[in-house]
This record gives structure tokens, C-alpha cells and sequence, in this order.
């Protein structure tokens, strides 16, 4: 006798759980919405006490822009860190204070090594560097970051989804436009981030998509599992770390290796990988006894694996909207092509592994107890993709929001297994018409949070931007 009521809901509970997931963000950062806000009313009176002083904005912009930038770094920190180790927390592969340092050090390697790119796109493709010269150039920057930490402060006390890639490259480009006019931003820079902001969780979709559809066809419904386990683990999760090290080595500047160069070093990382994955699975089977081992217990390390990915591609990607800023602030008078020091990643990098590891772990405990444990499989699928899609477009220079990647790979997981569960099953009841217009209804609502928060942050943090790049300038005199 089939269920209808029960067939076809894990995209639904997915979608649900990360419903949840927001709502526990919102209490679990307070501290940072409460030190933000003060942090943004004593850069205020800052500001006051300038126009009725006449002291140097150039100092005052570089104080007020460290201390802006830095609660930033740990918002960015507090808010994400959930999407990075909570799956392998919910599944015992790690305890949370373990795992918080771990993720730390890695948020601050993928800063200090992979964030040059998206760290010059913002400092230099959404504005005219030719614009970004003295205190009027170190004024649009520090108002971007004024008005990115305000919308940012003002909709999670909302409990309202944003991005802070996205209200950081609306906040500049409006400080841009009110201190240059048009002409000085870069409409083609901008549409490409827009256009990567609508790629990346699609492709995040078909990459974890697939990755399930992997795990379940050969792997669970196998009539041997352990057996499969052992032909199909070892060499998918060394062909991840392969790839992974060998993008590490193509960036590292003591390497500054070719892609084929770095496809070497790749290679042996990832046929050792698959060497430690294959012995571990053989030495589980020998103690369980098991021929269909349970996935959990599978994923346990690969989950670990996929939060330290993870971890360095969120520090890759959002270490740059901090450091980015900070590099025209700190460089007023440069000339030319800004270099980024690596002592300014690594600090961007550490704000946001602070803010991980002092307010993060309430909601990774949230995570992982609660959303994660259920199912690791889709877990590793959607943290993976995740994980792959944010270094891609970091390599690019394209900032792009990791939740919504990881939303977009939360769909494609859903799909695949509910139309896996249809080829299983074709006999199965229909679903009755109100259910199925529900569950239309649901899935249309995430989407259309989705898009409302990059549609709307982006104009909303451009007029934030442009209006505190006004008084900034009217203040300073500039």
C-alpha cells in the first residue's frame, strides 16, 4: 500500500530545514548585530567630529575603515560557518571545537592564498582606478563599507537572507557613482558578477545533483555495498583532493605553477587520498562485518574533507570584500595596478575565522543536530558542489554568496532523488493536486527569496552607498 502523503518530500524538508537554518542565524548572531550597530554609530560621530574639526580624512578614513572592515570580517564569519562545518558535525566526523579551529585555519588559508582575485575585482572592476586616488577614492570605500555593514546589521535583525558579496559590490558601485558620476563605473564589470550570481547555483544544481545521483545508483542501492563502496569512494573523493591541491598549487606564489604543471603535484595528492579512503572503508567492513554498511558512516571523513573546502573557498571568496576596500583605503596615491599584500588577506582572512570561531558555534550546533544528521549523503553533495562552484568563480574573481550556491545545490540534490525515487517506483500513487500545488508553492518561495535578496540588496546598498559617499565627502570638505 503506498503513501502518498509521505512520497516525493526531501527537496521540500531540504528546503524547509533551510528555512530553519535562517531563522537560527538571526539568534545566534546577535552579539554581532549588537557590536555592529555600535561599531556603525561611533563611526558616525567620527565623522561629526571631523566636519566640525577639519582634521585629515585620510587618517580617518583609514581607522574608521580597519574597524568597519573588521566587524564585517566577523559577521561574514558568524553568519556562514554553518554552511561549511555543520554536515560534518551532524555526522560525527568531528566534535564543534575541533572542528571551529579547523575551519578557522582553513578560512585564512583560502584568504591568504586564493583571495587576490576577487580582492581586485572589488578594488578595482567596479569603479575607474583612475577615480580611487587621495581621500575622495579612500571616501568611497570607507562609505561602501558604511553602508555594506548597515543593510547587512539592518536585514539580519530582520531575519531577512542577504549576501555580503552582493551588498558590498552595490555599496561601492553607488559610493562610485555619487563621487564620479556614470562614467566611472564599470557597467560591464557589475553585469558579470550578475551574471555569475544566476550561473553559480545552477551549476551548483547539476554538479551535486550528480554526485548523488553517483552515490545512490552505484554505491547505496548497490546489492553489494561495501563492495562498491569500495571500487566507487576511493577514487571520487581522491579525485576532489586532487583537484583541490592542485589548485592550491597553481596560486601558490612560491610554486606559481602552470595548470599542467599543477596537475602533477594534483595527482599524487589524489592517488593518495584514494589510497588512505580505499584502506579505511576495507578496515570499516572488517569491523562491522557489513556488506551494506550504513552511508553516515561512510561520509565521515569525506564530510570533514568537504567542511575544509569548503572553508577555504568561503575564505577566497569574502575575504575580499574586506580586504578589497581596505587596499584602495590604505593606498591612496598609488598608480597603476594595485598589489595585494598577503598581510592583508591574512588579516581579512583572521576576521572572519574569528567571527567563525567566537559566535559560530550556537548555529553550527543548530546545524548539525538538527538539519545535517539526517542525511550525509545529500550533505556531502550539496557541500562539495558547494565548495567547488565558490572556488571556480574566486578564481575568476567573481564574488559570489555561498548560501546561495549551496541553495541551488539543495535543489539540485532534491531533484534528482525525488525523480531516482519515480525510477525506482513507477507504480507509486500520484500525489493529490492540492499536495503537489503546495509544494510548487514552496519551492517558487525559495526561489523567489532567492532572487529578491540579490535584486533587492544590490540597489538598496547602492543608494546606502551613495548617500554616505555624499556626507562623507560633504563632511570631509573633499
Amino acid at each position: 500500500m503506498t503513501r502518498p502523503d509521505r512520497d516525493y518530500r526531501t527537496l521540500d524538508k531540504d528546503l524547509g530545514r533551510i528555512t530553519i537554518v535562517e531563522s537560527a542565524q538571526f539568534h545566534a548572531v546577535r552579539p554581532v548585530l549588537r557590536l555592529g550597530a555600535g561599531i556603525l554609530l561611533a563611526v558616525s560621530l567620527i565623522f561629526l567630529a571631523l566636519g566640525v574639526t577639519g582634521q585629515q580624512p585620510g587618517l580617518i578614513a583609514v581607522s574608521a575603515g580597519f574597524i568597519v572592515a573588521g566587524w564585517l570580517g566577523l559577521s561574514i564569519g558568524a553568519n556562514d560557518i554553518a554552511n561549511a562545518l555543520g554536515p560534518a558535525v551532524g555526522a560525527g566526523a568531528i566534535a564543534i571545537g575541533p572542528g571551529l579551529a579547523l575551519v578557522g585555519l582553513a578560512e585564512i588559508a583560502g584568504a591568504a592564498v586564493a583571495g587576490h582575485a576577487v580582492t581586485h575585482r572589488l578594488a578595482e572592476g567596479i569603479v575607474d582606478i583612475a577615480v580611487l586616488t587621495g581621500a575622495a577614492g579612500q571616501i568611497v570605500m570607507l562609505a561602501a563599507l558604511v553602508a555594506a555593514a548597515g543593510w547587512i546589521t539592518i536585514a539580519t535583525g530582520a531575519n531577512l537572507p542577504v549576501s555580503t558579496s552582493h551588498s558590498i559590490v552595490g555599496a561601492i558601485a553607488g559610493a562610485g557613482l555619487a563621487a564620479a558620476g556614470s562614467a566611472a563605473v564599470s557597467w560591464g564589470g557589475i553585469a558579470a558578477m550578475a551574471l555569475a550570481w544566476m550561473l553559480t547555483p545552477l551549476a551548483a544544481a547539476v554538479l551535486a545533483g550528480g554526485l548523488l545521483a553517483l552515490l545512490r545508483l552505484r554505491v547505496a542501492e548497490a546489492a553489494d555495498r561495501g563492495q562498491a563502496a569500495r571500487a566507487w569512494l576511493p577514487p571520487l573523493i581522491g579525485a576532489m583532493a586532487g583537484l583541490f591541491v592542485a589548485y592550491i598549487a597553481a596560486l601558490l606564489p612560491a610554486l606559481s605553477l602552470r595548470l599542467p604543471l599543477a596537475l602533477l603535484p594534483g595527482a599524487v595528492a589524489g592517488l593518495a587520498v584514494a589510497g588512505l579512503m580505499r584502506c579505511r572503508v576495507s578496515r570499516l567492513l572488517a569491523e562491522t562485518g557489513d556488506d551494506k554498511p550504513g552511508m553516515k558512516r561512510l561520509l565521515r571523513q569525506p564530510l570533514l574533507f568537504a567542511a575544509v573546502m569548503m572553508a577555504f573557498a568561503h575564505g577566497a571568496g569574502d575575504a575580499g570584500n574586506v580586504a578589497g576596500p581596505l587596499l584602495v583605503i590604505l593606498t591612496p596615491d598609488h598608480h597603476g595596478p594595485l598589489p595585494v599584500p598577503l598581510l592583508l588577506l591574512a588579516v581579512a582572512g583572521t576576521a572572519i575565522a574569528l567571527g567563525a570561531v567566537l559566535f559560530g558555534r550556537r548555529l553550527v550546533g543548530m546545524v548539525g543536530e538538527g538539519i545535517t544528521r539526517l542525511n550525509p549523503a545529500r550533505a556531502f553533495c550539496i557541500t562539495l558542489a558547494t565548495a567547488m562552484i565558490v572556488l571556480a568563480a574566486s578564481a575568476w574573481g567573481l564574488p559570489v554568496s555561498s548560501t546561495h550556491v549551496a541553495v541551488g545545490g539543495v535543489f539540485g540534490v532534491g531533484f534528482v532523488r525525488e525523480w531516482l525515487d519515480r525510477r525506482a517506483d513507477r507504480q507509486r500513487a500520484a500525489l493529490p493536486v492540492e499536495e503537489r500545488r503546495r509544494r510548487q508553492l514552496i519551492r517558487r518561495s525559495h526561489v523567489a527569496t532567492i532572487t529578491a535578496a540579490w535584486v533587492v540588496t544590490v540597489p538598496v546598498t547602492a543608494l546606502l552607498g551613495g548617500l554616505c559617499c555624499l556626507a562623507m565627502l560633504w563632511l570631509a570638505g573633499v
